[in-house]
């Protein structure tokens, strides 16, 4: 018998969070080595879970499969193929920053890192999950601690408006996903007469093109709505500025993908006949979310508005990737949602830092910070690059491919995706030029103290991430590209 892998990586965090509640509140050092050590050990299983996958066999791997509830067909059944491995080291990278990063935090730490681990244990669940109940079950558990996090720990300006916008618009999103899966679940009855929520079995379950045409855009649009799709995105720039620096890092790194991984792993997987026949709409809604979020990000004056806006911008071309339904669409949105993930966390944990100086967030107010805070301003501007799609780093590895996608099926499509390009280098190098650069307002000077060890360590994993997919997306491509292919079976070679 195989060493269970992944379950170990999904409870790691949920016994962390149990094992840190039962600890004293007065104990915060103690509960911060805690919670260092448990995401050192599942970033580092993460990471054995990426390397040890056999490229060769392609397919699902590491696999474990328990009976839960055998009368009702639901089980425990986990396993990664080349689409959710590099999700799992991403929810790993990001977990482990977030903590380092979340180190200073003297609020009630122990209900904080509690609260973080509870969430990073759903997203490795829905990330793992092969059972359509588990992946449900998973997905409630990573979206409810947020509402908590942000409301307790967030800007008290907006925390509670923030934290309530984006529970409700998550919750309709994954009812009406609820819906159409047990809508799948009875007709595969009907048509089998075998209850299961098991997935692999569901892509064989041969529904009819008419069922596949009514429910999946509900399946799809309501896991969708995580990933930021227009005209339901503006929950997540809210919730983004609402949440603390780890929540905002897990929210725009890892939370979205989430919704993005669910769309394609329940809607396209499970109802191929219906994404061929819904594509130009997601198509279209996806292009508005590229174009119109790099349009808004460019007049924010708050930096962190300037980061939710452009990741909805970026989500965009995620689903916009998924929507081609081509090799090289599908194979960008994989490489996209990593390389989205770790740029979104390192621009989130780079404004906590000014934010926890500066205490102040408007760009109008900043300047000088890259003589006071030098290692920031070199992780943000690498960041800045990243969202540019300049080549040499995973953006540019990422979004070109998309771009091949959609060229090859509407080239006009690409022709005003692309203006997303243009304005996005404008407001990347304006908050560049404008936070980090120019004179220093005197009542700055001599207040912004250095970033701590485990700050320059956080900045400086996620930095090398993305120069690393950069210079070599050889490390990643084609693991994706073997995800891609089991797509693209489902969907009759698309």
């Amino acid at each position: 018998m195989q060493f269970p892998i992944l379950s170990v990586i999904v409870f790691t965090p949920l016994v962390t969070s149990l094992l840190i509640l039962l600890m004293k509140p007065e104990r915060k050092t103690e509960v911060r080595v805690a919670a260092l050590a448990a995401a050192s050990f599942a970033l580092l299983l993460s990471i054995w879970v990426f390397i040890s996958y056999d490229k060769t066999a392609a397919g699902y791997q590491f696999l474990e499969k328990y009976s839960w509830l055998p009368a009702l067909g639901i089980s425990y059944h986990v396993g990664v193929d080349g689409m959710s491995a590099p999700l799992v080291l991403l929810t790993g990278v990001v977990m482990f920053t977030g903590v380092l990063i979340s180190w200073g935090i003297d609020d009630r730490p122990r209900e904080f890192f509690a609260f973080l681990f509870l969430l990073a244990g759903g997203v490795f669940g829905v990330f793992v999950s092969l059972d359509l109940f588990m992946l449900f079950f998973f997905y409630e558990i990573a979206v409810f601690p947020m509402y908590l996090l942000i409301v307790i720990w967030g800007w008290v300006k907006t925390r509670e408006y923030a934290a309530m916008k984006l529970t409700l618009y998550l919750f309709l999103g994954s009812v009406m996903a609820l819906v159409g899966a047990l809508a799948m679940y009875w007709v595969n009855y009907q048509n089998t007469g075998i209850l299961t929520f098991d997935m692999l079995q569901l892509e064989k379950a041969g529904f009819s093109g008419q069922f596949q045409y009514i429910w999946f855009m509900p399946v799809f649009m309501g896991f969708a709505i995580l990933g930021g799709i227009f005209p339901f995105h503006n929950w997540s720039p809210d919730g983004h500025v609402a949440a603390p620096t780890a929540v905002s890092m897990f929210h725009a790194g890892v939370l979205m993908k989430l919704g993005a991984f669910a769309a394609l792993r329940v809607g396209v997987m499970l109802l191929p006949e219906g994404a061929k026949q819904w594509a130009w709409l997601i198509f279209i809604l996806a292009m508005v979310n590229v174009v119109y979020g790099a349009f808004i990000a460019m007049i924010q004056t708050d930096l962190k508005y300037v980061i939710g806006f452009s990741s909805v911008s970026h989500m965009g071309l995620v689903m916009l990737g998924i929507a081609t339904l081509t090799p090289e669409g599908l194979t960008g949105a994989g490489l996209q949602m990593f390389s989205h993930g770790v740029m979104t966390a390192l621009f989130f944990a780079s404004v906590g830092m000014i934010y926890d100086r500066a205490h102040t967030r408007m760009i109008p107010e900043l300047g000088g910070m890259v003589k006071a805070l030098p290692f920031v301003a070199i992780a943000f501007t690498v960041g800045g690059l990243v969202g540019m799609g300049m080549p040499g780093f995973s953006g540019f590895v990422a979004e070109f491919p998309i771009f091949m996608g959609v060229w090859k099926t509407q080239w006009l499509a690409a022709v005003i995706a692309s203006i997303s390009i243009i304005v996005t280098a404008a407001y990347i190098l304006i908050a560049v030029r404008k936070v980090f650069f120019g004179k220093m307002p005197a009542k700055f000077e001599g207040h912004m103290t250095p970033i701590s060890a485990l700050d320059k360590v956080a900045l400086f994993t996620l930095v090398l991430l993305m120069t690393g997919l950069g210079m070599f997306p050889n490390l990643l491509a084609p693991m994706i590209s073997l995800g891609v292919q089991n797509v693209l079976r489902l969907l009759g070679g698309a």
